[in-house]
């Protein structure tokens, strides 16, 4: 289990998974570098409010890849058909 201390919009947090410290400080990178874009373009809004920003573009991102991986698994089983 790994454990590591990483930095997300000036918090700190202390993060522990099965993954490797480096995936894990990776992770906290991209939602730091995510919320900060939010923060530039809407200055005005609180932490929270750009948490949850920042957490739907993100699930937006994840739902967007799912559906391309659905279409191109259906894509491969079509295939193995012919």
């Amino acid at each position: 289990m790994s454990r590591v201390a990483v930095n997300i919009f000036d918090q700190e947090y202390v993060l522990k998974g099965p993954e490797p410290p480096q995936y894990l400080e990776n992770l906290a990178k991209l939602v730091d570098r995510k919320m900060k874009e939010v923060q530039h373009k809407n200055p005005s809004l609180s932490q929270f409010k750009v948490a949850v920003i920042t957490a739907l573009h993100l699930a937006d991102e994840i739902a967007k890849i799912k559906a391309e991986y659905e279409t191109l698994i259906q894509l491969i089983e079509e295939e193995k058909k012919v």
